[in-house]
């Protein structure tokens, strides 16, 4: 009994120790606060980000603040993440703009072919920039959420079976998954359209419902396993890309304490720094293993130069055309050259 009795002393002072541990670890002093966060699939380089993000709270906060990432849809689907945040059901989410455009139709402008968005630093200065546009800002103030973070999607390209598209014909009648902009290029060269979710693609190819997916590259293809079911990738395509970020509800954020505000806004940085390093990391490891597997298309720099001349301005046109009347189409993509343009000249 007596040992017993110690042993519970023990237990109980240890726990009172590591408590104390915590809170004198604690940099930012605050209230206990639990955020959930709901997002699809795995961990994987896309919410590399945000993984850190949450340790970072609750590191910084002697654990008082935390933000638990809930992963294959466990909240919310994933065209639904918004609504959820319009409700409270969560605190934070991940959403990507092509899986509604009538939810973000400003935001669509990141899906916009050829832009300038190919280096994953001057991509982060040009996308902050947008989410703080009034335009963004009246996107998401109809689903009562606040942008917050991008995923900083790097360039699409394809992964397919079946027969390669070595030349721009070869995406006649083809069945692709493409979204917004990149969607309407690829409909220029002939293919159709299919923007079903990430976690479908799979499912999707395996079964011939679609001949091949656009995805950011190289981690999304690897982490869906696209390149099991696969025999040929492109390389040097480079449509586009878009936008998923992580969103904050509006009635969560003014909630908490101004300490926590400016340290969940103190964190962006660093984590903008974890999330690009993620990127790079995963495309030395998938490279060379698409190349020992998959065939390999490269298309000629004339190649190319027919496929901008198709699917680039004339899609930005036909955007601005549809949106004008809505909101200021030309001005969210005058903004885009100009900041890649500054954040270039840094």
């Amino acid at each position: 009994m007596k040992f017993k009795t110690l042993v519970r002393v023990s237990m109980i002072v240890g726990a009172c120790a590591v408590s104390l541990g915590v809170a004198q670890a604690a940099e930012v002093e605050g209230p206990k606060v639990s955020w959930n966060m709901s997002t699809w699939g795995k961990a994987r380089a896309f919410t590399v980000g945000p993984e850190w993000i949450s340790q970072q709270l609750a590191e910084k906060t002697g654990g008082n603040f935390t933000l638990k990432i809930h992963y294959g849809e466990a909240l919310s689907k994933a065209r639904e993440n918004l609504d959820g945040i319009k409700i409270g059901a969560f605190q934070s989410a991940q959403f990507c703009n092509f899986y509604h455009p009538g939810k973000n139709p400003a935001w669509m402008v990141l899906t916009m072919p050829f832009l300038p968005l190919g280096d994953l630093e001057l991509s982060m200065h040009v996308r902050e920039a947008l989410m703080n546009t009034p335009e963004f800002k009246a996107d998401m103030d109809n689903w009562n959420a606040m942008p917050y973070f991008s995923a900083l999607l790097p360039q699409y390209e394809f992964l397919g079976r079946g027969p390669a598209p070595k030349t721009l014909d070869g995406w006649k009648g083809m069945r692709v998954r493409a979204g917004g902009g990149v969607g309407t290029a690829m409909e220029k060269l002939g293919a159709t359209l299919t923007t079903v979710p990430a976690t479908d693609v799979y499912t999707g190819m395996e079964r011939g419902t679609m001949d091949a997916a656009s995805f950011p590259y190289t981690y999304s293809h690897a982490a869906y396993k696209i390149h099991e079911i696969s025999n040929w990738f492109t390389s040097n395509m480079s449509p586009g890309t878009s936008e998923c970020a992580m969103v904050l509800n509006k009635d969560a954020y003014a909630k908490l304490p101004p300490q926590y505000q400016k340290l969940l806004m103190d964190l962006k940085p660093e984590a903008y720094k974890v999330q690009i390093k993620a990127y790079h990391d995963i495309d030395e490891k998938n490279l060379p293993m698409f190349r020992s597997k998959l065939e390999e298309i490269v298309y000629s720099d004339e190649q190319l130069e027919e496929f901008r001349k198709i699917g680039g301005k004339p899609v930005w046109d036909q955007w601005v055309a549809e949106n004008k009347d809505k909101f200021d189409a030309q001005g969210l993509l005058d903004l885009i050259f100009a900041e890649a343009k500054k954040a270039a000249n840094k």
